[in-house]
C-alpha cells in the first residue's frame, strides 16, 4: 500500500471517530475545496469492483435497502 493510501485510510479512521458537527463541516469544506480540480485515480481492483457492480445492476442482481436490512435482522436474531 502506498503512503498516500496509508494516509487516506488513517484519515478515514480518524474521521469516523469525530462526533462534533462543526469539525466534520470544516473537514468537508476543506476537502470540497481541495478536491474540486483533482482527478480521482482508481486502482485496478477498484476498477474491477466497479465493473462487477455495473454487471450486477444490468443483470438485476440487486436487492433493496429494506430487504438487506431485513436479512441482517434475521441473521442477527439467529445468532
Amino acid at each position: 500500500m502506498t503512503t498516500v493510501e496509508n494516509l487516506r485510510n488513517l484519515l478515514i479512521s480518524k474521521i469516523l471517530t469525530v462526533k462534533d458537527k462543526d469539525t466534520l463541516a470544516a473537514i468537508d469544506q476543506l476537502l470540497s475545496n481541495s478536491a474540486t480540480h483533482q482527478k480521482v485515480e482508481l486502482t485496478e481492483e477498484q476498477e474491477a469492483m466497479l465493473q462487477m457492480s455495473e454487471k450486477d445492476l444490468i443483470e438485476g442482481k440487486t436487492i433493496t435497502h429494506e430487504e438487506l436490512f431485513e436479512r441482517e435482522l434475521k441473521w442477527l436474531n439467529e445468532q
